[in-house]
């Protein structure tokens, strides 16, 4: 294989390796917004706080030289995988 090519997939094998982490790590966390959304009776999504999230992303996206469009589709995938892991934390709650 070319080198070039080979050092930039090693280049994109450990971003993607970064981006597993982060997403863990950021899903650590929504998990524990669930938990006390469950005990304190809110409500599992939170439209207001998705807008100004997808808003924010759309800003850094633009800032980063990165579609804005690609950003909020991925950014919607998670706050609705988030959303979903929300009602099951308060079905498991009931």
């Amino acid at each position: 294989m070319d080198q070039k090519l080979k050092q930039y997939r090693e280049s994109i094998n450990n971003i993607d390796a970064a981006l597993v982490f982060m997403l863990a790590e950021r899903f650590k966390v929504t998990k524990a917004v669930g938990e006390y959304k469950a005990e304190n009776k809110l409500p599992p999504a939170d439209p207001s706080r998705e807008q100004e999230q997808i808003a924010r992303l759309r800003q850094l996206a633009s800032d980063a030289n990165l579609d804005p469009e690609f950003s909020e589709k991925f950014l919607r995938f998670i706050i609705d995988e988030v959303i979903r892991h929300h009602e099951q934390i308060r079905e498991e709650s009931s």
